[in-house]
């Protein structure tokens, strides 16, 4: 149904001498961040939905298949997710790197600072 890539299994491959990543480069856009959160909380939510019609079809009370099904799909998805959860991780620490960049650029050109990589100063 979807690509290895949309769904990473791991973060990166435990095996010795292996140095490949399952995880795609993390681009830090706000597209990206916010497709990984999606991502994430589809999944969690499908999980919980999953659980509860199973609980309801077996003959609990709706509330009460709901209520097992968050509590349940917690731990679960914990593990089921990592590769999401990692994938989510990296996209937020990338966006936090770029923005912390950008800051440090802005504050820079305030103090008067000439930056050498963003071309000619005026």
């Amino acid at each position: 149904m979807a690509s290895a890539g949309a769904y990473p299994g791991g973060v990166t491959s435990q095996e010795p001498g292996s140095t490949t990543t399952s995880t795609p480069p993390a681009a830090g856009t706000p597209a990206s961040v916010a497709l990984a959160v999606v991502l994430y909380v589809g999944a969690r939510l499908l999980v919980v939905a999953v659980i509860a019609g199973v609980l309801v079809a077996v003959g609990l009370p709706l509330l009460v298949g709901l209520l097992v099904a968050i509590v349940v799909a917690l731990p679960l998805s914990l593990v089921l997710f990592r590769g999401l959860r990692a994938r989510l991780n990296a996209e937020v620490e990338a966006a936090t790197a770029t923005r912390r960049d950008r800051r440090e650029r802005l504050r820079a050109e305030l103090r008067g600072d000439v930056g050498t990589d963003d071309g000619p100063a005026t």
